[in-house]
Order: C-alpha cells, then sequence, then structure tokens
C-alpha cells in the first residue's frame, strides 16, 4: 500500500489516474490475497467516483479534493495492523466517499 500511496502522491488529479489506481489494485489484489478486501472496497470507491464524472466535466475543484482525500485515506491505511485496526480501516474504507 506504501508503493501505491507515493505513486498516487505524484500524479495528475484527472479521471485517467483514478482508472489506472484501479488497475494498480487489481494487480495488487492478486498478488497479496491478503490484501483482497481493502482493495476491493477502494476500487469500488473509486468505480463510483468515475462513474459520477464519466463524461461530465469535472471541476478542478472536485478532482483536487478526490485526489486529496485518496492520498490521505491510503496514508491512513495500516495493512500491517493488528486484525482489530485492519477491520476498523476497512470499514472506514467502506464508508469513505471520495466528493
Amino acid at each position: 500500500m506504501n508503493d501505491l500511496h507515493a505513486w498516487l502522491a505524484q500524479q495528475p488529479h484527472g479521471l485517467h489516474t483514478f482508472r489506472i489506481f484501479q488497475q494498480k489494485l487489481e494487480t495488487l489484489g492478486r498478488s497479496e490475497p491478503e490484501q483482497l478486501a481493502l482493495c476491493q472496497l477502494l476500487k469500488n470507491m473509486v468505480g463510483s467516483y468515475i462513474e459520477a464524472f464519466d463524461e461530465e466535466p469535472l471541476p478542478v475543484a472536485v478532482a483536487d479534493r478526490a485526489h486529496h482525500r485518496l492520498v490521505e485515506l491510503l496514508a491512513s491505511l495500516n495493512v500491517e495492523a493488528n486484525a482489530e485496526r485492519r477491520l476498523a480501516d476497512l470499514n472506514h474504507v467502506a464508508v469513505c466517499r471520495l466528493w
């Protein structure tokens, strides 16, 4: 997750970045099956954001805020934590919205 966070922090804030992020989550979920639930939740969250603005004008402020929220969310996740903390992280991601 740290590599994904570092990558995302360096990317532009457009929908293309979020699509690539979804692809990276797909790859991560396959290579690290213990992170599959987290990857799927993140993919779903990003997918709903992409769907909301696909083929619609994406205001710069919305894109900036969504990117910032996702970067902060990734920074807050601790995949090395105990089961209780990991469950709390999963629950947090499950209810998080990017916009």
